[in-house]
């Protein structure tokens, strides 16, 4: 059934999950003006970029050994200097070499620099889109978590849950596995059914209450990643558990040209055939998808977040016997889906775990590439603003060793200007 707007409240109300407490802001006495002879001073940030490298050798095997020598940083095939490496290994953190800011041109006075906290453990996000999940896979979706808290969280690991829809889910970080068991009974799946969706109401764009239930998604989830960019100094792992996205669902189904539904509503064919705004509106929902696919991993990268995706679906075949749709559409629906959760985890350096049933490999694997891995720090030399989104490239000077890293970051956008 659609999913009442209330649900937009839950989700804004989950994004504090990240949220530390808010510091005491006590009144500052408004700026005075300096006196002529002296000269203005002028305040600037200069931003450490940092990325993650996992190198293993030719057998598979985490390389434990490396300095900061040994790699190469390129941001649009330009070297960069390495500032800082850290090696995280069995979850331990090891530094071997400590940032330092470059000197600030003549005239500018930067602020002092912060303490860094304890860098101890691992951070997880298990992000719950139960708006797309669907409820007869409720019990496998619970199976799902229950291996998560049995072969991935560990002992020191910090971790907090959130949920898109009616599952209601918003657990602060914590150290409490007792937390992420309980929050296991309450997971829900609350997706649309495939006649849900065909029978559906229709606008401009397509679907109305697939847009609607996607736009919850991932701004919920992109507020999140704005969240994720407080946390320093380590290494997030944003587990996302949903089956995907598609804007243009089943559109011979929903135009009533499919041989299973016939008109839509009861309607003739060749009525629906005719209906030009909804053919316009099919025309642009893969690049609308797209775009929306992109500004979502554009904010995790500059959080230095990692997602890994899973499909609770696992091995998908046909349709249900209750949902009459096309083969044919059920195979492109299926196709779209999981690669948009592809997209996700290849954009940001992770993995995409979807048609597949072996849940416990895929967890194992994520839990290697949590556990070792490279954080290597830089401060970047293209003086160029308007180049927000740049290539990444980690290289190693060793032979028969292999690297995984992201391959771009982007700038923070600009403030919009305030409207009145």
């Amino acid at each position: 059934m659609p999913l009442k707007r209330s649900w937009l409240g839950t989700s804004t109300l989950a994004l504090l999950l990240l949220s530390t407490a808010l510091l005491a802001q006590t009144p500052q006495p408004p700026p005075q003006p300096p006196p002529k002879d002296q000269q203005p001073t002028f305040r600037i940030s200069i931003d450490l970029i940092t990325t993650d490298a996992i190198v293993r050798d030719q057998n598979g095997q985490f390389v434990a050994d490396l300095k900061p020598g040994d790699f190469e940083v390129y941001e649009d095939d330009i070297k960069q200097e390495i500032a800082s490496l850290e090696l995280i290994h069995g979850g331990r953190t090891f530094s071997a070499l400590t940032p330092t800011p470059p000197p600030p041109p003549e005239g500018i006075i930067l602020p002092p620099p912060r303490p860094t906290n304890d860098a101890a453990g691992r951070i997880f996000l298990f992000v719950v889109d139960d708006l797309h999940l669907d409820f007869r896979n409720t019990g496998r979706i619970r199976d799902l978590f229950k291996r998560i808290s049995k072969n991935l969280v560990h002992e020191g690991d910090m971790f907090g849950i959130v949920s898109t829809g009616p599952s209601s889910l918003a657990i602060d970080l914590t150290y409490d596995r007792k937390r992420l068991d309980d929050a296991i009974k309450r997971i829900a799946g609350n997706g649309l059914k495939p006649q849900e969706i065909i029978e559906g109401p229709e606008s401009a764009d397509g679907p109305s209450e697939v847009r609607y239930r996607a736009h919850v998604a991932f701004s919920t989830t992109y507020e999140i990643m704005q969240n994720l960019e407080r946390v320093h100094n380590r290494r997030k792992a944003v587990i996302y558990v949903s089956n995907g996205y598609d804007f243009n669902p089943f559109p011979e189904g929903r135009l009533g040209e499919d041989p299973f539904f016939g008109g839509r509503y009861g309607e003739d064919k060749e009525e629906n055939r005719h209906q030009p705004e909804l053919r316009q509106g099919q025309q642009f929902a893969d690049a609308d998808l797209a775009r929306e696919l992109a500004d979502l991993t554009r904010a995790a990268n500059r959080a230095n977040a990692t997602i890994y995706t899973i499909d609770p679906r696992g091995l998908v075949a046909g349709a249900d016997l209750d949902d009459p749709v096309d083969p044919v559409e059920w195979g492109n629906y299926v196709r779209k889906t999981q690669d948009s959760l592809r997209v996700l985890a290849e954009l940001t350096g992770g993995v995409a775990v979807v048609n597949q049933n072996d849940f416990d490999r895929a967890l194992k694997k994520i839990d290697n590439e949590t556990s070792d891995y490279y954080v290597l720090g830089y401060y970047t030399s293209n003086p160029d603003p308007t180049r927000r989104t740049r290539k990444l490239e980690v290289k190693v000077r060793r032979l028969g060793v292999q690297v995984w890293s992201r391959t771009s970051y982007s700038l923070k956008p600009p403030p919009r200007p305030a409207t009145k």
